[in-house]
């Protein structure tokens, strides 16, 4: 029997088909599609991209560490160097190369905290050349700039190997492909060497059922299922269970009713594996106990035939095969089953004795019978049927679900999971995913993995047990779908489960079966039986390969059940599918790790293959490389660890691959070495550097370093590759991941990277190792020999904490350049230079090691060590003598050997007449230190108490006044040149004012300072030497400044300059030092407004001063900038533009831009300033200078400039000249000369016309047509803006006429006399229609001799009807301007309009006939004139038709407009309600008082009445048919009209305006008669009191209806429009109207 409840799972719109008859679970009918799409928004992160940037070297001299190669780099840099300077070179001594330094300065801060010291420090000059040192190199040390070593800059680095742990990984494809040459037709993808899957085919077991014998006795095998045992259901309806050792068990059903029920088309063995289950395609279920297998244990029957009229109880349909089948939990008599009908039901036997004394109760829980009425919503339902279904497996570990008896099923339309214990019910149902490809093909699959108890803690959850999870698959998108448990409050009652869609894949293809291989792992089946191998978190393909092969039995069980969806496919319908694939359900089974698969002649097992056997296939198969990186990768757990058998656990997997992966490398180098002794040529380098690239990244994850010393590098060492195996070390030295190398190895690599030439890549190197396991001697001996200072200085200092051994190094290098005794032979001059090179590594070391950091790696020192090295390096500077070093060694160095006797501080002296600019840029650096502060408070931290050395006691007690004095005393000008004691100066200037607590310097001493500054040796040091002096001069104020201006003045020193004129108020000299400022010259404008804006302030003379520095350089301020020059002088000094005008005589652009800006300025705050000041001079100036340089804006100005501005007499000549006619017109025209105007203009326009006549009939064989059309063109349109021109001015004097004989008019002159505007009219037609009769020939050839002359070339070819058409068109504009004119009525004109406009048409006329006459006495034949005349006819009346066809259009869509309009006044409003919104009674519809109805049937036999009236009027005559005669009218009609004023009882308008919108108030009324049905717009109708009216009946009034759509009786509304005082002078029922008959309007009393 079938549960009571109705309820469909429908589920969406396409499940019509799926009657899913169980009641849903709360809120189970989620859809998984959304609950996906809302994980993926919130477990989405972004994933940032990092790429590593190769260094590219720009400095090829660092690659060069041969001492050859090198030199000449240098040399070669040096020579391209400009002497000019440059802001980006390096700091060097005269002599020395370019790059000596391998330092760069930059711009950073030496130590934290500190500012740059003076940020606008550019340049340093060039020093003097020295005795013995080779011709003078300038040196451009940034005083400012901070050093920086080499190996902190990896901008200069030489290029190196990227470090292996970033490269690709290394590819089995390629190594494959290395050794094995494969054509690219034999295969599309190499195949690993391993096989992913291993196969077994089960021979034994295949002789038996698949040999003829067994097929004739038992039938072929068709479904399979997998437990303790393989078992085979056949077509016969036998059952065949075979143990792994391929025995033949048991044979089921021979004897029995099994055999009478068709093939086994469903198969399922209980959870204890003690029962069998076994479907048939009859509808038949049969369960055999293993244990007593001779006749079933249960047997569940289809329904009868008989039992189907009156069906009592559930059960499949007869012949209906059982698709599927399955045990629920632990029992045996619990069963769920489903068929190819799309119908599914729940068995559960009662206990019982024997097959005959249990009874099976058979539940449908999804489906519909063939016979059930179709579903109360009228849809049609779709075929369906069960493509997928299973119940829930147990699991190791006990849960609720165990028995709920959770069963799957998948349709074409839905996935439903239903409880079947201890009722049915829903607990979960999902429509198929969007995202399934239309049109595909149609499969279902799905699998449940049970809860499983972990060895180890998930990662990803942390729990201990894991979740059951459903696997289903509709067409090629795969979905996981995690069940949670949810405890009830009750332990009775069942759990309440949450089913959450946690992850989706997408297939290329269609899926048709899908397996859980482990609790991580998935395999996937598609239609083109090809395997894919899946892991469940990530959805990662791991592996993929055919089996087409295997001959994979399936069969065709959905086709004729679905063929509709097939057949009927609709290509707008994406939710049909192409084809109905077959089944593979019964063929694809796995189970603990192994593949099983039925196919047509034969069982296979596959496993796929693990991680060591992929290991040792690749060993095998000679690719060691790949084997390491494998390994690495399952080592680290980039692999896909989870498909090959490895532990998710990373400590046991490391446990697990770690000793294989050093096994492996072990192997592989003892392979490849020994292959290379027998071959060099089989293993090259390259392949060794590949291996220990490998090799290295596979120690490096293991984190066994030791084995690359201890057995990798000894095998390349014995093999002479040991420069392999170092080159691809130095990526990890430098990134530090190693940073201790035995001394053999760094003696191999120090031999190895010199040999090569790579002495900058391996000090860095060297200095980012581990000093304390360096062979100290080793490693310095080394370095020396080879020049490696960097790496010498980094360790001695870390290894052995001494900083001055490495000063004294680096000092005796210097010993012989500074005396003079270098390039004593041409051997060793190339040594010395590299000397110079090495030495000048000094100024970096200083300045890193003076402000605590690490030279050369630039890392902070400890605070204790710091400041031992800051004190031995002062004391060994500045201790005054010479010293022994080491100590108690009995070495003193000296810097003079060959003298007998030291100076006195013999090391700085030598420093600083070496290189005097770098030292103290490096001292600059040091003195922003705390530890050169008072020695007071250095011995309070820490100074005292202690026993300390000489040098540390002495240094420190050195400060800042103590160096600078020091300085001072050894810098004097009689050892050193003004080139060194600039930068003397240049130090003391600039940290005075940044230290001023801890220096005190003389005035005398500061003032000599400043002289110096003032007498810098070289341009290039100009910049330096004046922001010296700003930062000195921002602290001290010297006691005579007078006496220092000269020097600045001669210095150059603009800015100070500045500063002191600004302070004392010397605003002359202060403009004029502007003006000699060559570098800021842009702010001379700021400093005129800055000195002149008080000027009531300002005593004259200064003022006075400021207008002669003006005058001496107003031409310069002009070229500076006029428009801003104008601007500034127009504001703060009027005065002098005439003073500047004059002094631009020469350049009259400028003088054009200047009056431009004062006249027409682009800001409209300073155009009415300007303006009004000047007088006309200056505008006729401005006007003149227009005419030459933008002459078409003269008009334009002239237009807007008053008359009194201009005279004509001075700008007359200049128009002319310049062929600025138009602007002339205008001016004459408003001096009242119109006639001389008018003689000016025809005489310019005749002048065109020769210009354009000889243009096209003088031009040769060489003249281009295009420029001659372009030139025609222009004159053309010249002619037709001058005509334009003379049209202004005769329409302008026509209404100067007019306005004078508007008054008193004597009448219109004689037919013979034409008035002087008339006169005007005629000159310009006249010349118009003379020109364009003579160019008329001119541009039209009429000759056929002209288009060639024998052989010469043909005249150029015009555009003659362009031409034409420009001319005419001439004539055409007068003539229309003239009718327009003539025919325009004007306010001057007599009120009457017929005189008026018989005026304007003599007037035409008379000026049409003087003209005839005129050309009729001129030309010699009328022929010309009468074409010319003809085409501007023609061409009035093609506008006249344009004008008549644009009218008709215009009055159609007028009409359309106003019949709108209408249609909607005659739509009306329909009332709000029935009733009188002031008395409360109805007014219409049902139930209104008084005989309405009647009254409206005597209004229409009226209006009838009237209209036959009017028909036989205007079949009578043609007065009547006008609607002059009028029928005789009733006498209540006419009492209407008395009462309308209108005819026909309706009013046009009831609001009193013309229309919609014309009430004043904005309110639309519509009247209409009492009770009438359709109330319409503009419509008043009245009834009772005009006719119709019985005696015993109330008089029915008009009614008024609002546009608000509220309902009056009239006589109400005037009533309280009334009493509020708008009609107070008639207050009777009479609607008023206003002059034009139009009703008032009325206002509603409720919305206003």
């Amino acid at each position: 029997m079938s549960l009571p409840s109705p309820e469909r799972g429908d589920g969406a719109a396409n499940m019509e088909g799926d009657h899913l008859d169980l009641p849903a679970d709360g809120d189970a009918a989620s859809s998984d599609e959304e609950t996906i799409k809302g994980d993926r928004e919130q477990e989405h992160i972004a994933e940032i991209v990092q790429e590593e940037r190769e260094d590219i070297a720009t400095n090829k001299a660092h690659e060069n560490g041969v001492l050859v190669n090198r030199y000449r780099q240098l040399l070669h840099d040096r020579d391209d160097v400009s002497e000019e300077g440059s802001n980006d070179g390096l700091p060097r001594r005269v002599g020395s190369p370019l790059d000596s330094l391998l330092s760069v300065p930059d711009d950073s801060p030496s130590i934290q905290g500190s500012m740059i010291s003076s940020p606008g420090s550019s340049r340093v000059p060039s020093l003097a050349s020295r005795p013995g040192i080779g011709s003078p190199t300038p040196s451009f040390r940034p005083f400012d700039r901070r050093f920086q070593s080499r190996i902190s800059t990896p901008s200069i680095l030489s290029p190196r190997p990227s470090s292996p742990a970033f490269l690709t990984g290394h590819s089995r494809q390629a190594s494959m492909s290395s050794q094995f040459l494969l054509e690219s037709g034999e295969t599309e993808t190499t195949s690993p060497p391993w096989e992913v899957v291993r196969w077994t085919k089960l021979q034994k077991l295949n002789g038996q059922a698949f040999s003829e014998a067994g097929k004739r006795n038992f039938g072929s095998p068709t479904c399979i299922a997998i437990s303790a045992s393989i078992v085979l259901g056949t077509s016969k309806g036998i059952i065949l269970m075979f143990d792994y050792n391929q025995n033949l068990k048991m044979i089921i059903g021979p004897g029995t009713k099994a055999v009478e029920s068709g093939s086994v088309t469903a198969i399922a063995v209980s959870a204890d594996h003690s029962t069998i289950a076994g479907g048939h395609a009859s509808g038949n279920i049969f369960t055999w106990d293993t244990g007593r297998a001779s006749r079933p244990f249960l047997h569940i029957p289809p329904l009868d035939s008989s039992q189907l009229p009156n069906r009592t109880t559930d059960g499949h349909m007869p012949n209906v095969s059982i698709t599927h089948l399955g045990f629920l939990g632990t029992r045996h008599t619990a069963l769920v089953s489903a068929d190819d009908h799309g119908m599914a039901f729940s068995h559960l036997a009662t206990r019982g004795t024997g097959a005959l004394g249990r009874t099976v109760k058979t539940v449908r829980i999804l489906g519909r019978y063939p016979d059930a009425p179709p579903p109360s919503s009228g849809k049609p339902l779709k075929p369906s049927t069960v493509l997928a279904f299973s119940p829930l497996p147990l699991g190791n570990v006990e849960r609720a679900t165990d028995s709920m008896g959770l069963t799957a099923m998948l349709t074409p339309y839905l996935l439903v999971i239903v409880s079947t214990t201890p009722v049915a019910q829903t607990q979960h149902k999902s429509a198929r995913p969007k995202d399934v490809t239309p049109h595909s093909a149609m499969t279902g699959c799905l699998a449940w993995f049970p809860a499983v108890k972990l060895k180890v803690p998930d990662p990803s959850t942390g729990s201990t047990m894991s979740k059951v999870k459903l696997v289903y698959c509709w067409s090629n998108v795969l979905t996981v779908l995690d069940v949670d448990e949810i405890p009830t409050e009750s332990k009775d009652k069942p759990p309440m489960l949450k089913f959450k869609a946690r992850s989706r894949w997408k297939c290329e293809e269609a899926i048709v079966a899908v397996q859980w291989l482990s609790r991580s792992v998935l395999t996937v089946l598609t239609i083109t039986q090809r395997l894919i191998v899946l892991e469940d978190r990530s959805m990662r393909m791991t592996e993929a390969f055919d089996l087409i092969g295997k001959y994979i039995y399936h069969a065709d069980l959905f086709s004729t059940q679905l063929h509709s969806l097939v057949e009927q496919l609709d290509e707008d319908d994406t939710s049909m599918h192409g084809v109905v694939a077959d089944a593979f359900y019964m063929s694809f089974k796995a189970y603990k790790g192994r593949i099983f698969l039925l196919g047509f002649n034969d069982v296979s097992i596959g496993a796929i293959s693990n991680w060591a056997d992929r290991l040792i296939a690749l060993m095998e198969n000679g690719d060691y490389i790949g084997a390491i990186q494998l390994a690495t990768s399952y080592y680290t757990g980039d692999a896909n660890k989870l498909t090959v058998g490895l532990p998710e656990d990373a400590a046991l997997r490391h446990k697990m691959v770690r000793d294989k992966i050093m096994e492996i490398m072990s192997a592989s180098l003892k392979y490849v070495f020994g292959q290379r002794k027998k071959s060099k040529a089989s293993i090259d380098d390259q392949h060794l550097r590949k291996l220990a690239e490998t090799c290295f990244i596979a120690c490096q994850s293991v984190g066994d370093l030791d084995f690359l010393f201890d057995e990798m590098y000894e095998w390349y060492e014995d093999g002479n590759a040991e420069g392999i195996f170092l080159e691809v070390l130095e990526p990890y030295i430098l990134e530090q991941t190693i940073s201790t190398v035995p001394p053999t190895a760094v003696k191999a690599m120090v031999a190895h990277y010199v040999n090569k030439g790579w002495e900058s890549r391996l000090e860095e190197m060297i200095c980012h190792m581990e000093t304390a396991t360096l062979d100290i001697d080793q490693i310095t001996s080394l370095c020396k020999q080879h020049g490696l200072y960097d790496a010498l200085i980094y360790v001695w200092n870390q290894a052995l904490f001494d900083y001055i051994t490495p000063l004294i190094d680096l000092l005796t290098l210097l010993v012989p350049l500074v005396q003079g005794t270098a390039y004593t032979s041409s051997a060793n001059a190339m040594e010395d230079q590299m000397h110079e090179v090495n030495a000048l590594k000094m100024f970096p070391y200083l300045s890193y090691t003076l402000t605590g950091r690490v030279y050369p790696t630039s890392e902070r020192m400890e605070d204790e060590v710091a400041s031992q090295a800051k004190a031995e390096i002062y004391w060994f500077l500045f201790s005054g003598k010479s010293i022994t070093w080491p100590k108690g060694s009995g070495k003193t160095f000296l810097t003079r050997p060959r003298e007998s006797e030291e100076p006195s501080f013999p090391y700085l002296r030598m420093i600083l007449q070496y290189d005097a600019p770098s030292f103290l840029s490096a001292l600059n650096e040091a003195f922003e230190d705390p530890f050169l502060n008072e020695s007071q408070e250095k011995q309070l931290n820490g100074g005292t108490g202690k026993d300390l050395p000489e040098e540390q006691i002495f240094g420190l007690t050195v400060d800042r006044q103590y160096v600078v004095s020091i300085l001072l005393e050894i810098m004097n000008p009689n050892d050193f040149a003004p080139q060194d004691t600039i930068y003397l100066d240049m130090f003391i200037a600039r940290n005075l004012p940044k230290f001023p607590q801890y220096l005190l310097i003389p005035g005398s001493t500061l003032d000599k300072v400043l002289a110096g500054l003032c007498n810098y040796p070289g341009e290039d040091l100009a910049e330096d030497a004046q922001l010296s002096a700003e930062y000195l001069l921002s602290i001290y104020q010297p006691p005579d400044v007078s006496t220092l201006i000269p020097l600045f003045k001669e210095a150059g020193f603009y800015r100070i300059l500045k500063r002191i004129y600004r302070n004392d108020k010397q605003y002359g000299k202060l403009l004029q030092t502007y003006f000699e400022d060559p570098e800021d010259q842009e702010e001379t404008f700021q400093c005129i407004a800055e000195c002149l804006r008080s000027q009531n302030d300002l005593p004259k003379r200064q003022i006075q001063d400021v207008h002669d520095v003006i005058k001496r350089h107003s031409r310069e301020l002009v070229e500076l900038d006029p428009v801003q020059a104008a601007q500034t002088l127009g504001s703060y000094a009027p005065d002098l533009h005439r003073f500047v005008l004059d002094s631009l005589d020469e350049d009259s652009k400028l003088q054009y831009t200047y009056l431009r800006a004062l006249l027409e300025p682009d800001s409209e705050e300073t155009s009415g300033q300007t303006t009004v000041s000047l007088d006309r001079d200056f505008i006729e100036q401005y006007v003149r200078l227009m005419c030459r340089f933008n002459p078409s804006h003269v008009s334009d100005f002239v237009g807007i400039v008053q008359a009194t501005n201009l005279r004509l007499d001075k700008l007359l000549p200049t128009m002319e000249d310049t062929g600025v006619i138009d602007a002339a017109v205008i001016l004459m025209a408003r001096e009242g000369q119109t006639k001389d105007a008018m003689d000016r203009l025809t005489k310019h326009l005749e002048t065109l016309e020769s210009a354009l006549h000889g243009l096209v009939t003088n031009t040769d064989e060489s003249t281009d047509d295009i420029e001659v059309q372009e030139a025609a063109e222009d004159l053309l349109r010249g002619l037709q803006k001058f005509t334009h021109v003379g049209i202004w001015l005769c329409q302008g004097q026509m209404k100067t006429s007019k306005k004078l004989t508007a008054v008193t008019r004597r009448g219109s002159p004689s037919s013979g006399d034409l008035t002087p505007d008339e006169a005007l009219w005629l000159d310009l037609i006249d010349t118009t229609v003379q020109i364009t009769r003579r160019l008329s020939s001119v541009v039209t050839p009429s000759k056929p001799d002209r288009v060639s002359r024998g052989t010469a070339s043909p005249t150029p070819m015009l555009d003659s009807d362009k031409l034409v058409g420009l001319l005419r068109s001439l004539v055409q504009h007068t003539f229309t301007a003239l009718m327009t004119a003539t025919s325009t009525q004007d306010r001057y004109q007599p009120s009457n309009r017929l005189v008026a406009s018989s005026e304007s048409n003599l007037t035409f006329l008379r000026i049409l006939r003087a003209f005839l006459t005129r050309a009729a006495a001129t030309s010699p034949s009328l022929a010309d004139l009468r074409a010319v005349l003809a085409s501007i006819f023609s061409a009035y009346a093609y506008e006249e038709n344009i004008l008549r066809l644009s009218n008709r259009l215009l009055d159609q869509q007028l009409f359309q407009n106003v019949k709108q309009a209408v249609d909607l006044r005659q739509r009306g409003w329909r009332p709000r309600g029935s009733t009188c919104e002031a008395c409360g009674k109805r007014v219409w519809g049902p139930g209104v008082a008084g005989n309405v109805f009647e009254a409206w049937e005597e209004k229409q036999a009226i209006e009838s009445k009237k209209r036959e009236g009017k028909k036989k009027a205007a079949m009578a005559g043609p007065a009547e048919a006008n609607g002059k005669g009028k029928a005789e009218e009733p006498p209540q009609q006419q009492e209407m009209e008395s009462y309308k004023g209108k005819g026909k009882g309706k009013s046009t308008d009831a609001s009193g305006g013309g229309g919609p919108g014309a009430s004043s108030s904005g309110e639309q009324t519509t009247t209409a008669a009492n009770g009438a049905q359709d109330v319409r717009s503009s419509a008043v109708e009245t009834n009772g009191d005009t006719y119709g009216r019985r005696r015993d009946q109330q008089p029915l009034g008009p009614l008024v209806v609002l546009a608000c759509r509220h309902i009056y009786h009239k006589a109400c509304l005037d009533a309280l429009q009334a009493k509020r005082g708008d009609d107070q002078e008639n207050g009777t029922s009479h609607r008023e109207v206003d002059e034009f008959g139009r009703e008032v309007a009325y206002r509603c009393p409720i919305d206003g």
